[in-house]
């Protein structure tokens, strides 16, 4: 390597995910550190990642991606960081083109990753997940992500460049992985609403998740994704119908005197 490359650390959250863990990491070898930020798994995840040499299993409870992640960045060692999910894949142009950010050394600090995204075997290029692009290389300090449990994506001010190589991302092995996901998120992000003060009628449970088919499936083209594409924006529109009929049913709970905080301690 030359004297003058800059080193990585590499972070991965985990939650449960043994069947992606050592695949992952495989494709990370290029990292100077690898930090496995876990949050409770009950599988093996924890003991396959101790097995793996430059990695660190660091123990940390789950309150959102958003604040995972920050967190995350405050313990890695080196000067940059990469964000890569237990079930995204590093392709080895990629990797190439990382670590020739690394060498540059006085270039931009922030740099976009495109991804490819799969589901059940099948690419899907079109619903709005051909275009997904977001913030995963930076330098440690350049930006934190915003405090939110669910699409906590950096946000840039200004530009930043984009990596030509996109990540693979493995969205779901299989079905009920996926509705299991579908159902967390939308979980997730009714309690993100409901801290920023948000309501929900009638008219928005109804609504939001045909607006979210006929956008995903038609405006954005999810129909020439085949069987695949109806799946990818059937889920996604019945995830739009649990996060706003959850937050509804808060809404309606807070007349009869409930509160998050009295959830039985659990955190919204």
């Amino acid at each position: 390597m030359p004297a003058s490359r800059q080193s990585l650390t590499a972070i991965i959250p985990t939650l449960n995910e043994e069947r992606n863990i050592a695949e992952c990491l495989a494709t990370l070898g290029f990292a100077d550190e690898i930090l496995v930020v876990d949050s409770g798994s009950t599988d093996r995840t924890r003991e396959i990642a101790a097995g793996v040499s430059r990695v660190r299993v660091l123990e940390h409870e789950y309150l959102g991606n958003g604040p995972q992640c920050n967190w995350a960045m405050d313990q890695a060692t080196n000067p940059w960081v990469l964000i890569v999910d237990a079930d995204e894949r590093v392709p080895a142009e990629l990797a190439r083109e990382i670590e020739a950010v690394l060498e540059q050394g006085d270039g931009p600090p922030i740099y976009y990753l495109r991804r490819e995204n799969w589901f059940l075997g099948s690419p899907v290029r079109h619903s709005g997940w051909g275009s997904d692009r977001l913030v995963r290389l930076l330098k440690r300090g350049a930006a934190r992500y915003p405090e939110r449990r669910v699409h906590a994506d950096i946000d840039v001010t200004g530009s930043a460049p984009t990596l030509s190589t996109a990540l693979r991302h493995e969205t779901a092995a299989s079905f009920p992985a996926y509705l299991e996901k579908v159902h967390r998120y939308a979980e997730w992000g009714a309690a993100d609403l409901h801290r920023a003060g948000r309501h929900a009628g009638l008219v928005s449970v109804a609504l939001r998740p045909a607006w979210r088919f006929l956008r995903t499936y038609v405006v954005q083209a999810g129909f020439l994704d085949g069987g695949a594409g109806l799946t990818v924006c059937g889920l996604q529109a019945y995830g739009t119908f649990l996060k706003w009929a959850r937050l509804w049913e808060w809404g309606r709970l807070e007349k009869t005197g409930w509160t998050a905080e009295s959830s039985g301690g659990k955190k919204l």
